[in-house]
């Protein structure tokens, strides 16, 4: 039997050279290796307290739904600043070169909400520190961080350690 890191496609020298590249789209392409990187994520969140499933655009939405589908719990998008019809909240994170940001709908959690942040790739931890700051802004709770694959060279660990968060693929480098 297949293990989830066997989906993974490792591309050298993208987009740079000295960076590898490691492809998500050839493990949600095939359908054990998507049923594989699901089912770790729904594993990691068994046995938590939550309420609902956050998840940044746009593959935060690709592994965020079936986790809160499986679970029966609701699913939040965290989107791109102008994405969302409604009142938001938004945070700005820095990039390797230069800044972006996200926004969440201003009524989508209420205070005491606890939620789970389900994500592809954790890699600076930018992005989910973002999510969890505007999670934390609307009163809600974050109890766990998920994520399918983490490059441990870029330290994002580090950036989140006040957060409980796992991995199902930890890669040394980045």
């Amino acid at each position: 039997m297949k293990k989830l890191e066997d989906y993974v496609i490792t591309i050298p020298d993208f987009p740079e050279p000295g960076i590898m590249f490691r492809d998500i789209t050839s493990v949600i392409q095939d359908p054990d290796g998507l049923k594989l990187a699901v089912d770790g994520l729904v594993n990691e969140a068994k046995d938590l307290d939550f309420d609902l499933v956050i998840g940044p655009e746009s593959r935060g939405f690709i592994f965020g739904v079936p986790v809160a589908y499986l679970m029966g719990k609701g699913f939040v998008p965290v989107r791109k600043k102008g994405k969302l019809p409604r009142e938001t909240v938004s945070c700005k994170y820095d990039l390797e070169y230069g800044q972006a940001e996200i926004e969440i709908h201003k009524d989508a959690i209420r205070p005491g909400q606890k939620v789970i942040i389900v994500d592809d790739l954790m890699a600076t931890g930018g992005s989910a520190e973002a999510a969890a700051k505007l999670v934390e802004a609307l009163g809600g709770q974050v109890v766990k961080m998920l994520f399918v694959m983490e490059l441990a060279g870029l330290k994002g660990r580090e950036k989140l350690k006040k957060y409980d968060l796992s991995s199902l693929i930890i890669y040394p480098g980045n």
